[in-house]
């Protein structure tokens, strides 16, 4: 294989021309019936999404940020309050936080990237309302302690699913570990609309109740609003395409974990790379490979030369945004999250990656390193 080999960081395309005519299929049934807003296809795939994170409820909003914000305002935060979060997440992790008008309180990670429960009660204060664990990469947040923790101390937990859908902490399917869970169907998620689209998880009647409210311009029924809210509703195009696929997720989830572990086997060889472990009690879907490299910047541009595209899962912290100054955080405040944010580097792992994809990526990253 030469240099002129173009492996994407990601590639849609190849997903979509497999289904390609299941999807379109689905589209037209939905103009055929012409129920565009919470028509059926909204209801079916909210009853298996449920279905799948193991939960009772599940309701399609318009996108992952607003499902944060919708399970922000049913569990009670809002001016005042704070909620303890991580900063290496994606900025509307905490932007929704701010949007609720609470402060977020940020926390240092793990070396497998996910928030460190050791650190969490410490940063509780008279104004904590709520844990926001992200479940980054696709792998599960360390949960049992987080919980322990917010049982102890009557808070709520929210956990941040964008990445990680079908991900299982001993046993059990994210979304379902908390309180409510928050997952986005954006685009390049595993689980992805054809634009954006979200959704809400729950086993408690009373956070379900208000998120179908507070989804809906806090409409009750058709004639009654009990609550001032906003829009924020699962088209139901998206819901008919999230249908389609929701029957691929398993294999592509398959695949995803697959090419993981050839990465894990390949590169564990080499001293310049680190990347977390799969714990016996975790079951991550890698929604990105995240590795940690010495001279990353220099393997990038190596990488690309090959026509290998890669990406960088966050490169600039959230405390550390323009911003995020109003927050008084300064440089060094979370040195963990800020010495990973110098060296992640996310690798091609989409399930359409062939074994000869992998093992030239695998190939080109040993010939930097030894060259």
């Amino acid at each position: 294989m030469t240099c002129l080999t173009k492996i994407p960081y990601t590639d849609i395309s190849q997903q979509h021309a497999a289904i390609k005519e299941k999807l379109l299929a689905a589209v037209e049934r939905v103009i055929d019936h012409g129920k565009f807003v919470l028509g059926p296809q909204v209801e079916e795939f909210e009853s298996r999404f449920a279905q799948l994170c193991q939960t009772k409820h599940a309701l399609g909003v318009g996108n992952g940020t607003d499902a944060i914000i919708l399970a922000l305002k049913a569990v009670g935060v809002g001016p005042g309050d704070e909620v303890i979060t991580v900063a290496n997440t994606f900025v509307s992790t905490v932007s929704s936080i701010i949007a609720v008008g609470a402060k977020p309180v940020l926390v240092d990670v793990r070396d497998d990237y996910n928030i460190d429960p050791r650190l969490i009660e410490k940063a509780i204060t008279p104004r904590t309302k709520a844990l926001l664990p992200v479940h980054l990469t696709g792998r599960p947040a360390d949960m049992d302690p987080i919980v322990s923790v917010a049982r102890k101390h009557h808070l709520k937990v929210v956990e941040d699913c964008a990445q990680a859908v079908g991900a299982e902490y001993k046993g059990q399917k994210v979304g379902s570990l908390g309180d409510i869970g928050c997952f986005s169907f954006h685009p390049l998620k595993t689980l992805n609309a054809c634009g954006d689209g979200g959704a809400i998880v729950t086993n408690d009647e009373q956070f379900y109740q208000k998120v179908k409210i507070l989804r809906d311009n806090g409409m009750k029924n058709r004639s009654e609003c009990v609550a001032w809210s906003g829009n924020s509703r699962l088209d139901t195009i998206q819901a008919a395409i999230l249908l389609v696929k929701l029957d691929c997720l398993k294999q592509w989830t398959e695949k995803r974990i697959e090419n993981a572990k050839f990465y894990q086997k390949e590169l564990s060889k080499l001293d310049s790379i680190r990347f977390p472990v799969d714990q016996p009690y975790e079951k991550a879907v890698y929604h990105t490979f995240v590795i940690q490299a010495d001279k990353r910047e220099a393997l990038i541009d190596y990488l690309a030369q090959k026509g290998i595209g890669t990406k960088i899962h966050y490169p600039i912290p959230v405390h550390l945004q323009p911003v995020a100054q109003e927050l008084g955080y300064k440089k060094g405040d979370l040195p963990v999250t800020e010495k990973q944010s110098q060296e992640i580097l996310s690798l091609p792992v989409y399930p359409e990656l062939s074994q000869e994809n992998l093992a030239y990526i695998v190939q080109m990253i040993k010939e930097f390193y030894e060259s």
